[in-house]
């Protein structure tokens, strides 16, 4: 069973193989920034940009590209400079793309679990693929943080028949994204995180990005498995066709985290699987990361994984990079906390309580990005943040990073010093004049912050990072 050319010429009939000749396997990329000897590029037409004029160098790189044939003027002068290269000529290269990832997700009746959530989801899907290896289960995980439709097709093609499982994340920030990315994934079981105010400005309501991400169940029948939180009402109180499992810290729940406890040494709490209990002790870890192990949890127990292998695995288990995690602060005495990868109200509020939990006498500080894709609602849940910031009574010093994060200003503690920077490097610059003493940096913000940036300068780059 291979992803090859006689697959190609089944699905895609129009297919017409310019030069060069396609290998046994067939593995793709739609970025010309990272593609790598082995792939093949897909061009993908943008609003501003079309992914043909990176062809050039993406064939300086890889094995070869996909065009389409209404694009000659722009790739023919390209690829005669390489004649070695596979170019296959196609109507629509993007199209192309999900046939093939379509085709070939067919070929496969392992258990496919689906992972979405306004929060937590690439943690939850690290976690849930930890356990299911360690039961001796050859498991396949979505790469990274391709949670979109492209990410999907990417690694569907990924699959093989060696694999027992897959799990792939699978995000959304518009409405229709989920049901076209469920058409293409088909998950055999999924799970829901929880429901936050992520992308609202795509989603328009809390309610938006509920019906959106419960878009992940469209293709159930009564024999399949949903996944949810069952302390949101958004979700615990929806009729659904097909069985459910939930999971919280309600007792209503089947999967239960009860008399959780934060200590210096990091965390404990008691969890119930249906009606078996189990203490845990957890070094290192903090109380924001327990819905992601009850969710990884309940989708482990289903997938038939004995529970003395789940409690294992969450005893050791690694966080995802650019998750609450600690590095030594380069040229300085102190600790940096790299959250960077993103932010929502939510997301915000855990790291901040987090930070709070560490016990030290460092000096506290936040540097706190805009958090992106609110709408309308984004200076409410920004003055939000700044009421929120009395509860962690032991951070002194606060830089804010954007235009939006102006609006924390307005409500924050008068006890707590405040500093603006429109951009990562005002923000870098003010950062060195406060670490004066040992300090203890939290990095929180949207991705499109590039809050990333910050962290790289001043994170020790010799050390391997470690979650708190």
């Amino acid at each position: 069973m291979r992803l090859d050319q006689a697959l190609l010429k089944k699905v895609i009939p129009d297919a017409q193989i310019i030069s060069g000749e396609l290998p046994a396997e067939i593995i793709f990329s739609v970025d010309s920034r990272t593609i790598t000897h082995e792939q093949i590029f897909i061009p993908i037409k943008g609003m501003q940009v079309d992914g043909h004029s990176f062809l050039e160098s993406a064939l300086q790189k890889s094995k070869g590209a996909f065009v389409a044939r209404s694009q000659k003027t722009l790739w023919q002068p390209v690829v005669k400079n390489y004649p070695d290269a596979i170019i296959i000529e196609v109507e629509n290269p993007e199209q192309a793309l999900f046939d093939l990832a379509a085709a070939w997700r067919s070929q496969f009746d392992f258990p496919i679990v689906g992972v979405t959530g306004s929060v937590g989801k690439t943690s939850t899907k690290m976690l849930l693929a930890q356990i299911l290896t360690a039961s001796g289960k050859n498991c396949f995980v979505s790469l990274a943080n391709q949670n979109t439709l492209f990410g999907a097709a990417l690694n569907m093609v990924r699959l093989h028949e060696k694999h027992d499982v897959a799990v792939f994340e699978m995000g959304i920030s518009k409405p229709g994204e989920m049901a076209a990315i469920v058409k293409l994934v088909r998950p055999t079981t999924a799970l829901i995180t929880c429901i936050g105010n992520s992308h609202i400005e795509g989603l328009g309501s809390l309610q938006g990005v509920a019906f959106e991400k419960r878009a992940i169940f469209s293709c159930f029948k009564e024999d399949n498995v949903g996944i949810i939180n069952g302390d949101q009402p958004l979700l615990s109180l929806v009729g659904y066709a097909h069985p459910i499992i939930r999971f919280g810290l309600k007792t209503t729940n089947q999967i239960q985290a009860r008399k959780i406890k934060e200590t210096d040494q990091g965390l404990n709490f008691t969890l119930k699987i249906y009606r078996t209990k189990y203490n845990l002790s957890l070094a290192g870890s903090s109380g924001q990361y327990i819905n992601n192990m009850l969710a990884a949890t309940a989708a482990a127990c289903f997938l038939g994984v004995e529970d003395q292998v789940i409690v294992q695995q969450l005893q050791c288990a690694l966080k995802p990079e650019r998750r609450f995690q600690s590095c030594p602060l380069k040229g300085y005495k102190g600790v940096l906390i790299d959250d960077a990868y993103n932010a929502s109200p939510e997301s915000v509020k855990a790291a901040l309580l987090g930070l709070q939990a560490l016990k030290t006498k460092a000096k506290k500080i936040l540097v706190l990005g805009d958090m992106l894709e609110l709408g309308q609602k984004s200076p409410f849940w920004h003055r939000q943040i700044g009421r929120f910031l009395r509860k962690v009574p032991s951070l002194q010093s606060v830089i804010l990073v954007g235009k939006q994060v102006e609006w924390v200003q307005k409500t924050i503690p008068i006890s707590i010093a405040v500093h603006l920077a429109p951009s990562w490097q005002e923000a870098a610059e003010m950062l060195k004049s406060e670490l004066d003493q040992e300090s203890v940096v939290l990095v929180k913000g949207s991705f499109g912050m590039q809050l990333s940036k910050l962290v790289e300068q001043f994170a020790d780059k010799n050390y391997s990072p470690q979650a708190l």
